[in-house]
């Protein structure tokens, strides 16, 4: 199965995991598992049923905006992460 990494900030909402295993052909599908698991996880990824725009998830070393958005293919291999957006001034 695939695995996504979660970053710091989110871990309170994963029980501190770093890693979690996730299901699914797309990523849509498996973030949609990860926030199956851990319901208080899903306002911090979705809104209005979408990825929220400040979410950036990459398979490996590819962010999946320059692939198929959230309709990017998983396999059971993969490796993805969520990295939150870093705003300042």
């Amino acid at each position: 199965m695939a695995s996504i990494r979660i970053p710091a900030p989110l871990r309170a909402y994963t029980d501190g995991n770093e890693h979690v295993t996730i299901s699914g052909r797309t990523v849509d599908e498996g973030l949609r598992d990860l926030a199956g698991q851990y319901p208080a996880l899903e306002k911090h990824l979705f809104t209005d049923g979408k990825l929220r725009s400040f979410v950036n998830v990459f398979i490996g070393e590819e962010d999946i905006r320059f692939l198929d958005g959230v309709d990017t293919p998983v396999k059971e291999d993969d490796r993805l992460m969520i990295i939150p957006s870093i705003a300042g001034g």
